[in-house]
């Protein structure tokens, strides 16, 4: 997949180029229903699947206080859209030059002229300008102008709900990541940096890894089943989310203990992709009593994939 930086001032002519525009965070089944007939439209014209997507997200810019935990790092988004099979990924800086940026200058000057765009596929609730001017009744009205051809996804529902980046926010924060792979087409993974942490695990017989997230929701506090993804390998984990109020961390923490694991972690970028909440945390009366908690969770880890494996 080829990527540009900045579309505003790439001087790139890719053939045939089919065009979709959005945030796609999560990359999630209804996004994928948008980029599944961007391939496809771009294969039958033997053309160029292309998206493009602001970064960061306007709300970081708009609200920096206030911006959403994004589903997916961008690195992560990357290595999805290319998985799925998009052959460009244009990114729009989003600064004051793009937010001033009216809906037809943005039609005419990034969608015409720099992407070269021949068809356009949008998602029932696009919008694009400055203050979201554009819509799907402005591209209706702009784009014979330019011949250009035009799509609008419906949205996806299943079960009875609309699957947004939001749903499956709402989800995670709730710890409800058993089943988010109906909504999000896969189980829930965020990456981050081991870092070193206070060996307080170790004591306790339980090594954990101390993970700093790159980016990402946080599920709800509380102990997880989940798989450690290192290099490649999925390993079974005991995760815990929160403040460990026995130790009485100073802010919440990702903490995972990788079973029948031995080996350095510090410095390494792991994976944890979530299956099921086992419990909230709690705090123990005693450090026998964490130890005796802890064991008990790494059974119900133990037993939770042993199961799941038949």
């Amino acid at each position: 997949m080829r990527i540009i930086e900045d579309v505003r001032t790439t001087t790139e002519d890719f053939p045939g180029l089919v065009l979709t525009i959005g945030s796609f965070d999560g990359v999630h089944l209804g996004h994928m229903r948008i980029i599944e007939e961007l391939v496809e439209s771009a294969r039958h014209r033997q053309g160029t699947s292309a998206l493009m997507t602001l970064r960061p997200h306007p709300r970081h810019f708009f609200m920096p206080d206030n911006a959403p935990n994004l589903l997916t790092a961008d690195d992560q988004k990357s290595e999805l859209l290319e998985q799925a099979g998009v052959d460009v990924l244009f990114l729009l800086p989003f600064d004051a030059d793009t937010a001033n940026m009216s809906a037809r200058s943005f039609f005419e000057d990034i969608i015409v002229k720099k992407c070269g765009a021949k068809k356009l596929i949008v998602g029932h609730d696009f919008t694009f300008g400055h203050k979201a001017a554009g819509n799907y009744a402005s591209l209706e009205q702009w784009a014979p102008e330019f011949g250009i051809e035009l799509h609008e996804e419906p949205p996806l529902v299943i079960h009875g709900e609309r699957v947004s980046s939001t749903l499956i926010r709402e989800c995670i924060l709730d710890g409800e990541v058993e089943h988010i792979d109906q909504f999000l087409g896969r189980r829930y993974t965020m990456r981050g940096v081991v870092q070193t942490g206070r060996g307080i695990g170790r004591t306790l017989g339980f090594p954990t890894a101390n993970l700093q997230p790159q980016a990402g929701v946080l599920p709800a506090q509380g102990v997880y089943a989940a798989h450690a993804i290192l290099k490649g390998c999925h390993i079974p984990a005991a995760v815990n989310i929160g403040i460990a109020p026995t130790i009485a961390h100073d802010t919440v923490t990702v903490e995972a203990y990788l079973l029948d694991f031995d080996g350095q972690l510090a410095g390494e970028t792991l994976g944890i992709e979530f299956h099921k909440r086992l419990r909230p945390e709690k705090k123990f009366a005693s450090k026998e009593a964490l130890i005796e908690g802890i064991a008990h969770d790494v059974s119900e880890v133990r037993r939770y994939f042993a199961k799941t494996a038949h």
